[in-house]
């Protein structure tokens, strides 16, 4: 946005005055008020996180004495710590209730009918805040950044209708990225508690939760003796006709967070694999990386093949549920990692995968039960992930495009 123009790029309708460029020592005025710990005020603490509980951040590390003072921070104020190690100050206004903050920490309040939401969303997004905080390295290790100095900095601002507009449709947004994080979290920690307690712990015969109507002690087996394991293979680079055809072809690091894959980024033609030592493989093939980065895990899609980095599951029809395996990533991963250990390059091979001792379920019903639980499970923390993903995106827009 050009400066010159003195208006953002997009504007709720209505407003059409030209912005003024104004120093935050006229939008804004320092709180001043101390206390001690004896007040029984909540100790605060100023994070990239936000504005949180000193107890929730750090434990009470605190060891200063009943009489020490600190700054109030009420309701609605903004704080900071005034030092940062890496030139980045995120400004943070108050959502909790009235609390303490050390003396470190400037506090202020906006003046007359400014919108202090507006000016902390704004200087959390504005680069040319983040280069001014640079600038404010004394020659030391960390950078300082007073409110005396703050207060010196300017920022294009409109009338307080405007601002109150746009710090409303920014607080919305974050609303509810803050629910999809909360959901998005909180799914990931059943997810762990769950793996925990559906799959038996070392040494125990049946896990700690099991669906309804399953009684049978589960059986130690070996990988090998459910499922396939197969390598993969990589045709010459130098011939082109081996190249850009129609079979999808993987390498590791495609293998990312995704969990079904539908299409490689290289392929190659019948040439290229029959010239290679790469072996198609079925639909719900679980792909293993098999080298440095071992243990990441996808489930093919369709049917494609591999380069030599992995060594990948196809499991046998009727004994071993695709979903069941892929959800014991965390599992196959610590024992690759371990029988891989050892050598110059990290490895493990397929006759390693084919010996891993697990325990299994008695029937196939109950792992595809558990299958399905997961395979639900990470449906809805993939949803989750994308809408807040989403909404992130939504708000980085705002941010670039109503701020001048």
């Amino acid at each position: 946005m050009q400066e010159q123009a003195r208006v953002p790029a997009i504007r709720f309708a209505g407003f059409t005055d030209a912005w003024e460029r104004r120093k935050l020592g006229e939008l804004t005025t320092e709180f001043i008020e101390y206390i001690t710990l004896s007040s029984e005020l909540p100790l605060l603490t100023s994070s990239r996180a936000g504005l949180m509980y000193q107890n929730e951040y750090r434990g009470n590390l605190t060891t200063d004495s009943k009489e020490t003072l600190f700054s109030v921070v009420p309701l609605g104020a903004c704080t900071y710590r005034h030092m940062s190690d890496d030139d980045i100050f995120h400004l943070n206004i108050n959502i909790l209730e009235k609390g303490l903050v050390s003396r470190e920490y400037p506090v202020f309040i906006a003046t007359g009918e400014n919108d202090l939401s507006f000016i902390v969303q704004h200087l959390n997004s504005d680069s040319k805040f983040r280069a001014f905080c640079a600038e404010q390295k004394k020659g030391g290790t960390r950078t300082r950044l007073y409110y005396k100095t703050l207060c010196e900095f300017s920022v294009m601002v409109p009338k307080s209708a405007e601002q109150n507009k746009i710090s409303s449709l920014l607080l919305g947004i974050d609303h509810l990225i803050t629910l999809h994080q909360r959901k998005y979290s909180r799914l990931c920690n059943i997810k762990k508690s769950m793996l925990e307690k559906m799959f038996p712990k070392d040494g125990a015969s049946m896990p700690e939760i099991r669906f309804a109507g399953f009684t049978d002690a589960w059986e130690q087996r070996k990988l090998g003796e459910l499922a396939d394991i197969v390598g993969g293979g990589t045709p010459s680079t130098g011939n082109p006709e081996y190249w850009d055809g129609d079979i999808d072809w993987y390498a590791p690091a495609e293998i990312a967070d995704q969990i079904y894959l539908e299409s490689s980024q290289r392929k190659i033609t019948e040439l290229g694999y029959d010239s290679s030592s790469a072996k198609i493989l079925p639909p719900g093939t679980v792909l293993f990386t098999s080298r440095a980065g071992i243990g990441k895990t996808a489930i093919l899609a369709r049917k494609g093949c591999t380069n030599q980095g992995f060594q990948s599951i196809v499991p046998h029809k009727g004994e071993l549920d695709s979903y069941f395996i892929f959800s014991r990533t965390e599992e196959l991963k610590r024992y690759g990692e371990l029988v891989g250990a050892g050598s110059t390059f990290v490895e493990v091979s397929g006759k390693q995968m084919t010996a891993m001792e697990l325990m299994i379920p008695s029937t196939m019903r109950e792992q595809q039960q558990i299958g399905a639980f997961f395979r639900h499970l990470d449906h809805l923390i993939t949803l989750h992930q994308r809408e807040l993903e989403r909404l992130q995106n939504i708000k980085k827009a705002c941010l670039e495009k109503m701020f001048v």
